[in-house]
């Protein structure tokens, strides 16, 4: 009778490499995780052959107590009307009026200076602060 044991060779699978793709994977989907943000909204952005920037012509802007510049100089609301058509009857071009509104300003004021430029014939543009 034979008592020993008979040495057998079991097969093995050597994974070392596969950890190292497994961690290197994990890196990966961690690393493209946090650069993924879920909460942006996908829009395509319309292209333009040229440049479309317009030229700023006149500068209004709203202080936080709600005193309006136009430029450096204070200007009443009552005469902002008048004040602007001066400066821009002498444009050629169709002019842009940019307004800078304080953060805590009146929405309402930011809008009957955005309908009196309408109505003066010029564009528009309300600037944005994006660092508040």
């Amino acid at each position: 009778m034979n008592l020993r044991k008979r040495l057998r060779h079991q097969p093995e699978v050597h994974t070392g490499a596969l950890n190292d793709i497994l961690f290197i994977l994990l890196l990966f989907f961690l690393i493209v995780s946090t650069l993924a943000n879920p909460n942006v909204i996908k829009v395509s952005n319309p292209k333009a052959a040229s440049d479309t920037k317009a030229k700023q012509t006149v500068v209004v802007t709203i202080d936080k107590d709600q005193h309006l510049f136009i430029g450096t100089a204070p200007v009443a609301m009552d005469s902002l009307s008048f004040q602007l058509k001066t400066i821009l009857d002498k444009e050629t071009e169709k002019p842009s009026v940019v307004i800078n509104g304080d953060s805590v300003a009146n929405l309402g004021v930011t809008i009957k200076i955005m309908q009196i430029v309408k109505k003066l014939g010029a564009t528009p543009v309300v600037s944005v602060d994006p660092s508040n």
